[in-house]
């Protein structure tokens, strides 16, 4: 974004699949990535639903943006689009929230791991890779607690502009890690 911030998501978000994946040669998995504006939380919800028409049983979908970022209204257009019972509203008291597909689809399973410190280890209590295979499962802020769940992975990165401002507009950058991802830009489009 042009407007002067200091957003985490904006510090963290990769320009390269070599800056997302830092390691030795060889290591960067394959990775796809797509940069979307949203203007307002009615796109955003709007590119929730889009993005469900894509997800399948097993996606594992990681959203990272500071608070208020627009996370949990991505989230609300991805339970609308998979067809899922239940309001979709922000997990963070409860930790995870499971809601069935009303439509013979796969359930969402809603996490956010803003007070889970530790890795995949101290997630291990919420069974995700039980989960996982027959659900999406999307993971508020988990970044550096969830990537050992599954090799393919969406990254959803939303960065805002900060401060004193009223500005909704978003830039959402995401990453497809993975063959699964490999037709991202076609599946947008």
């Amino acid at each position: 974004m042009e407007a002067p911030h200091n957003s985490p998501a904006a510090e963290t978000a990769p320009e390269t699949a070599e800056e997302a994946f830092p390691g030795p040669a060889g290591a960067v998995p394959e990775a796809v990535a797509v940069t979307l504006t949203v203007t307002s939380p009615e796109q955003m919800q709007d590119l929730g639903r889009r993005l469900a028409r894509v997800l399948a049983p097993g996606d594992l979908v990681m959203l990272t943006g500071e608070l208020g970022a627009g996370k949990t209204t991505l989230t609300r257009g991805l339970g609308e689009g998979l067809g899922v019972r239940g309001a979709v509203t922000s997990p963070t008291f409860v930790i995870a929230r499971v809601h069935p597909s009303l439509v013979e689809g796969p359930a969402l399973v809603h996490v956010d791991a803003y007070r889970l410190g530790g890795g995949l280890d101290e997630m291990e209590d919420l069974d995700l890779d039980v989960s996982l295979p027959e659900s999406v499962v999307v993971v508020e802020w988990g970044d550096g607690k969830v990537e050992e769940l599954s090799e393919d992975r969406l990254r959803v990165l939303i960065d805002r502009a900060t401060g004193d401002t009223d500005d909704e507009r978003r830039e959402v950058t995401l990453v497809g890690i993975g063959a699964r991802w490999a037709g991202l830009r076609e599946e947008l489009a």
